[in-house]
């Protein structure tokens, strides 16, 4: 496992290094680098690779840099939303592509980010270049707007109470603010009250189904061949869509479920799905890291 005084743990750690380890050449893009655990972990295990280090945060490409500096010539570093970064790179000779998808840790651990329940911020940008934030969401999205995302991001079953609760008690400075009331007000099952509607307002603010459905596009438009795809999701929104673009590269037939002949040629499969379920986290690890609980990877072939 990674060094404990890395202030990370990325998640799946093993698991992820074992996934690319038979590639022996070219390159692997870590569409969301973050503290650089998996791509540190890569670099020690394929030392013939060399990287593609992405990420929007400026603070984490700082961080990467410095934890890389001994594999710089093995590394490209880009700063970007990872929606545009397979068009980017694409005339490279791409071996793996990686994402780690979602809010990283060093995002969580800031309290000046908003992303957390006590955060004295409101404000969810991964990318703090960007205009929206969860203060333009929180403060001046309607009823109607609010339940929307409630329902779509947050899979919230009363979000009509809960748009409800923020119209009421708005306008909200910090995100503590905002849990607060929730946490006041809805019944507290296993998760925290706050923790679904915060899903969905960051999803809204960041894009974050959009951009991944773009990523997959950018994919298969790319035209690949022999590369590794393993992408690590954290809610069932972002695995439903993981899940099923893998099912779709890998079938064959295409043709719709009426016709009773194939007359698509039967070949349209662009290679085959490595993991039949997804791959989660050891009770071990779980124990070691909470956050690993609800991470599942799943692996794409590209032949």
């Amino acid at each position: 496992m990674p060094n404990k005084d890395i202030p990370h743990i990325p998640v799946l750690f093993d698991d992820v290094v074992d996934a690319f380890k038979n590639i022996n050449d070219g390159y692997i893009i870590d569409c969301t680098t973050g503290y650089a655990g998996h791509s540190l972990g890569i670099l020690k295990s394929n030392p013939n690779v060399k990287l593609i280090c992405n990420d929007q945060d400026n603070y984490a490409l700082e961080y990467s840099k410095n934890r890389l500096k001994e594999y710089k010539h093995r590394v490209i570093f880009n700063k970007g939303n990872f929606n545009d970064l397979i068009r980017q790179f694409k005339d490279c000779n791409i071996k793996g592509i990686l994402a780690d998808i979602g809010v990283s840790s060093l995002q969580l651990d800031n309290n000046n980010r908003g992303f957390g329940f006590t955060s004295d911020t409101l404000d969810m940008r991964m990318d703090q270049a960007q205009s929206l934030s969860a203060k333009e969401v929180v403060n001046n999205y309607s009823q109607i707007e609010l339940e929307k995302i409630l329902k779509e991001y947050g899979e919230v079953k009363e979000y009509k109470k809960v748009a409800s609760l923020i119209i009421q008690n708005r306008p909200f400075q910090s995100a503590k603010e905002l849990a607060n009331i929730l946490e006041k007000n809805m019944h507290k099952g296993k998760l925290h009250p706050a923790t679904l509607p915060f899903q969905a307002i960051r999803i809204e603010v960041n894009h974050e189904l959009d951009v991944l459905e773009e990523l997959f596009t950018q994919i298969e438009s790319a035209n690949f061949s022999n590369v590794k795809v393993a992408i690590i999701s954290f809610h069932s929104l972002e695995d439903r869509i993981v899940k099923n673009y893998f099912k779709k590269w890998s079938q064959n037939c295409i043709c719709p479920p009426h016709i009773m002949r194939c007359e698509c040629g039967n070949n349209n499969a662009i290679g085959k799905i490595i993991t039949k379920k997804p791959i989660t986290a050891s009770q071990k690890e779980i124990k070691e890291n909470p956050r690993s609980r609800s991470a599942k990877m799943r692996i794409f072939h590209i032949a």
